[in-house]
């Protein structure tokens, strides 16, 4: 089914950073953060297992208890289960990642993909979210940035394992829909290829963005809208560098990314618009792409994203990235040329 019948909205609130990703955040600001994404009218929220050891999935699960369950649209991921077990967060072997999340709980991460693991993590995943079900279900990371060499191995065992436990849940109505959710579009263009299983949607996170998206273009983003696969954009802002921030793929910046970003900006005072507006709206304007999971650990986050969304961007704000070569010339923009 295409996941655009079921999603609320265009944009959703994604929680990785809710699982204490570049700083520990206390659970009364986390708290605070969700209910300012529900009081603002945000009813898609997309958490995973290992953002934090599950603590995302916790203090999520603990704002949303009190609201109607078929209010909301909730998705997590499998991949990873969690164990009572503890281990140090700063020296598990997150690939390219290294020590993401070392602030979350020390609970050992254990990367399984096997049908009975990818059950359990379903199960593990309901009892710390506190709800009876998940409406969307990825398949987390099964690629190049955190398994390295090893990345088709663990692609297959997710193949043989986890998409078909997904697709029957699917089939027999526990979950609406199921999908992948990875940092790199190679796991995804193998999956388009395949004759079955069938995913529903992927979340692609970083790869259609203004920073990095020509790869996306090329081939991914047109054979899924072709299969009707729809795409999440998980990181529009880049791990925040587009926001103000100065984190690129989930660490510091590199100077060629900060300088393109003061570039960015640069045309964005030019034309008088939030360069958060120009970050969402870019990734929202191709036509594979049904919907845009910001992350955010304050409250006031909220209201500047569902800002950014309306702002009027100009024309020729987008013909300026063109031209200066900041975006592919053949990347969707939200509005053409009135002239």
């Amino acid at each position: 089914m295409s996941i655009r019948n079921l999603l609320p909205g265009r944009i959703g609130f994604g929680t990785a950073p809710l699982g204490n990703m570049f700083r520990a955040i206390p659970d009364e600001e986390a708290a605070a953060t969700v209910q300012a994404a529900w009081d603002q009218g945000i009813r898609y929220f997309d958490t995973a297992p290992l953002y934090g050891a599950g603590l995302a999935e916790i203090r999520l699960g603990d704002v949303l208890a009190d609201k109607p369950r078929d209010a909301y649209v909730l998705s997590s991921k499998v991949g990873r289960v969690i164990l009572d077990e503890v281990e140090d967060p700063a020296a598990r072997q997150l690939g390219e990642k290294g020590a993401l999340f070392e602030h979350g709980r020390p609970n050992k991460i254990v990367h399984d993909y096997t049908a009975d693991a990818t059950m359990r993590s379903v199960e593990d995943s309901l009892k710390r979210l506190r709800t009876d079900r998940l409406d969307i279900v990825y398949v987390h990371d099964i690629a190049q940035d955190f398994y390295g060499d090893d990345w088709v191995a663990k692609y297959e065992e997710a193949r043989t394992g986890a998409f078909r436990v997904l697709t029957r849940l699917r089939d027999e109505g526990v979950i609406k829909a199921w999908g992948i959710g990875v940092n790199k579009v190679e796991p995804l263009e193998m999956t388009l290829d395949l004759d079955e299983p069938r995913p529903d949607a992927f979340l692609l996170a970083g790869r259609y963005t203004l920073l990095d998206h020509a790869r996306a273009l090329q081939r991914l983003l047109p054979t899924a809208a072709e299969q009707g696969v729809d795409i999440v954009v998980g990181g529009p802002y880049s791990s925040g560098i587009l926001a103000g921030g100065s984190h690129f793929e989930y660490g510091d910046a590199p100077a060629h990314i900060v300088d393109k970003v003061g570039r960015i900006k640069g045309l964005t005072q030019e034309h008088g618009i939030g360069i958060k507006s120009a970050a969402l709206q870019f990734v929202l304007a191709h036509p594979a792409v049904a919907a845009a999971i910001p992350g955010a650990t304050r409250p006031s986050r909220i209201a500047e994203d569902l800002g950014a969304l309306t702002e009027d961007v100009p024309y020729a704000f987008w013909k300026s990235l063109r031209d200066q070569k900041i975006i592919a010339h053949d990347a969707p923009v939200p509005v053409k040329d009135a002239s």
